[in-house]
């Protein structure tokens, strides 16, 4: 098993680098357009499985990848991320193809704020106080948000949640599976439900990937093997730092698909929206304070 030190200059490197590439992707997937998110989705799946595989021969690690699934503490962990990344895929997609850029930013804005929370509740960390004071602006936002959506802002909130529990996830298995081999055992659990999906949707209608020819095939094929890139990355930061660090790099990704939704995409933006996104922002400013305070010391 993997146990290397921890090496927070590395996680960062690694984590911003996932982000930067998770910004790009509303722009992937309107590409794929053609295709129904679930099948988006299946092949985003069956695609990283594969990559994953290429990964470790190339690492010729399949005699270590093996053996995690002997470790039923760390299969457990594995079992909880892969349910909360499929969540995570879903709703993102979903949310990106009916023209909902803006919420599922919102969802990557809010992130930092449930991944603290849950640093609390399950790994004991303790918030300073100005920690609490963006908990509760970001509270309040999602109060007005949900007022201006006439709904609770689901996708954002969905987003946020299952990538927090993703993220708490990976933290448990800090030391005990590389980032690498968890992923792909992830991708190996979620196979199965890929395949059903794949079923339906064949069922449903023209599949994307035979009937629109070798370029869009090669386009769902690509956000397959980009998908495994930034998640191995983010596995491999997770390690480095602590949880509640891992919240303060999420700000570069969901930026970015905030500016791509209004200056791209020309999704609307009303004055109350505006605001429950300023309030979302000020918890930021408040967290990125304080971090920068702490380590000024």
């Amino acid at each position: 098993m993997n146990n290397e030190p921890k090496n927070v200059a590395r996680g960062l490197t690694l984590g911003l680098t996932a982000y930067l590439i998770w910004g790009s992707f509303p722009v992937i997937i309107k590409l794929l357009g053609f295709a129904s998110p679930w099948e988006i989705v299946v092949w985003r799946i069956l695609f990283g499985l594969a990559a994953g595989g290429v990964f470790i021969t190339f690492a010729k690690s399949w005699r270590t990848f093996v053996a995690v699934f002997r470790d039923s503490k760390t299969m457990t962990w594995i079992a909880l991320s892969s349910v909360m990344i499929m969540i995570n895929w879903v709703v993102y997609v979903y949310g990106v193809s009916i023209n909902h850029v803006v919420e599922t930013s919102l969802g990557y804005f809010i992130n930092p704020l449930v991944t603290i929370v849950l640093a609390v509740f399950f790994l004991r960390e303790r918030l300073r106080p100005a920690q609490w004071v963006a908990v509760g602006f970001g509270l309040v936002a999602v109060c007005v948000l949900t007022f201006d959506y006439g709904r609770l802002p689901w996708i954002a909130l969905s987003l946020a949640v299952s990538f927090g529990f993703y993220g708490l996830a990976k933290n448990k298995m800090s030391g005990a599976v590389s980032a690498l081999h968890s992923y792909t055992i992830e991708t190996v659990l979620l196979a199965p439900v890929a395949i059903a999906m794949l079923v339906w949707v064949a069922a449903s209608g023209p599949v994307a990937f035979i009937s629109h020819g070798w370029l869009a095939a090669s386009g769902l094929a690509f956000y397959g093997v980009m998908t495994a890139v930034p998640l191995i990355l983010f596995g491999v930061a997770a390690k480095h730092l602590p949880l509640s660090w891992v919240g303060f790099m999420q700000y570069l990704t969901p930026s970015i698909q905030f500016l791509l939704a209004i200056f791209v995409f020309k999704e609307d933006m009303p004055a109350t929206r505006w605001l429950g996104f300023v309030l979302v922002w000020a918890a930021l400013a408040v967290l990125t304070a304080d971090m920068l305070k702490r380590s000024a010391k």
